[in-house]
C-alpha cells in the first residue's frame, strides 16, 4: 500500500504520527490533499479541518488553529498552532469563547484593530471547533 508518513506537532507536543493514505490541509487559498509521491511543497494554513484517512481507510477530521507544513519524500511534517479531535473539544468552554469574541467585535471600547482582529479570529477558532463537534 502506498501511505505518507506526517507527524503533526503543536507547541505543547506531538499531536499524531502514523503512516496514511493521505492528509487534507485548509491551505491559505483552499483545501489541498496530500498523497503519495507528492511533489515537495511548503505552505501556511489557516483555521479549519485537517482530515485524514488511516491505512485502513477511515477518515477522521481534527479541528487546526493554522500554521505550516512541509511535504517532501513522502512524509508531511505540519506544525500547528492547535490540532484537536472532536472528542477534546471542550463544548461549553467553545461556546463561551464564543460569546466573548462576539461581545468584543460588538463592543466599541475597543478601537484598536489589533483587538479586533483577535477577536475576529478568537470568533473563528470556536466557531471552528463547535462545528467539529456538530
Amino acid at each position: 500500500m502506498k501511505e505518507i508518513k506526517v507527524e503533526i506537532v503543536t507547541p505543547a507536543k506531538i499531536a499524531f504520527t502514523g503512516n496514511v493514505k493521505s492528509i487534507t490541509i485548509p491551505g491559505t487559498k483552499g483545501n489541498f490533499q496530500v498523497l503519495f509521491n507528492h511533489a515537495p511543497l511548503m505552505s501556511s494554513f489557516e483555521i479549519g479541518f485537517i482530515k485524514i484517512e488511516d491505512e485502513s481507510g477511515e477518515t477522521t477530521n481534527y479541528a487546526t488553529s493554522g500554521g505550516t507544513v512541509e511535504v517532501l519524500n513522502n512524509k508531511v511534517v505540519v506544525l500547528a498552532e492547535s490540532f484537536e479531535s472532536k472528542e477534546q473539544i471542550d463544548i461549553k468552554r467553545a461556546e463561551q469563547a464564543l460569546e466573548r469574541a462576539k461581545n468584543r467585535i460588538k463592543s466599541k471600547k475597543s478601537h484598536q484593530n489589533n483587538d479586533v482582529f483577535r477577536a475576529e479570529l478568537a470568533l473563528k477558532r470556536a466557531i471552528n471547533r463547535l462545528k467539529l463537534t456538530k
